[in-house]
């Protein structure tokens, strides 16, 4: 079987100044397209029986540039649905919700069409990618890349792992990096995290 490999996008300007972006589709900095050439050499080599990724240009660009090809864009890779604090930093909310945290408070409703999301909203829409990952893997043609962002990235990993999706508040995720999951005796296991070149 397979291995899953898990790329977060390079660096956007929202990303560096700890903003929350989901929807807003911003392109990557210069040093977040160098960060997504550097990852070529980490995902050069091997053979993939799928690759998908986030359809936001953050996640498109950084397959692109990272030498990934057959990249097919997958809604459900979006990143969580921030509601109301897109675009806003913990450290702003903060000021007026001192204890607020993500993983356990959620969102405000933002603008129409965002009305913000759980984590098991998130969890949901991971597991319906694990099952793509699943079949792809199952067939035994290769690896498995999913270009996508943190917090969505994070809750995956905690549901391939058999996590709550809150659990995914427990991997700390890098822009511009490589992690990958694999098996030991037929479970899934983090065999790397936020490796980069």
């Amino acid at each position: 079987m397979g291995d899953l490999l898990l790329v977060r996008h390079g660096e956007t300007e929202w990303s560096l100044s700890g903003r929350h972006t989901s929807w807003t589709d911003l392109p990557l900095t210069q040093h977040g397209e160098e960060q997504a050439k550097s990852l070529a050499p980490l995902l050069a080599d091997r053979t993939y029986a799928l690759v998908l990724a986030s359809p936001l240009s953050r996640a498109i660009r950084t397959a692109e540039l990272g030498g990934l090809s057959g990249v097919a864009p997958d809604p459900d890779l979006h990143e969580w649905d921030y509601g109301g604090y897109e675009g806003i930093t913990t450290v702003e909310i903060h000021r007026s919700r001192p204890d607020w945290y993500l993983w356990s408070d959620g969102v405000p409703p933002g603008p129409h069409g965002h009305p913000g999301e759980s984590p098991e909203q998130i969890g949901a829409r991971a597991d319906r990618v694990l099952a793509k990952v699943e079949r792809a893997l199952a067939d035994d043609e290769g690896d498995v890349v999913l270009v996508a962002h943190a917090h969505f990235l994070r809750v995956l990993t905690a549901r391939r792992l058999g996590l709550p999706p809150a659990a995914g508040r427990l991997f700390q995720l890098a822009t511009g990096t490589v992690s990958r999951l694999s098996t030991e005796h037929g479970r899934p296991v983090i065999t790397e995290w936020n490796r980069m070149p």
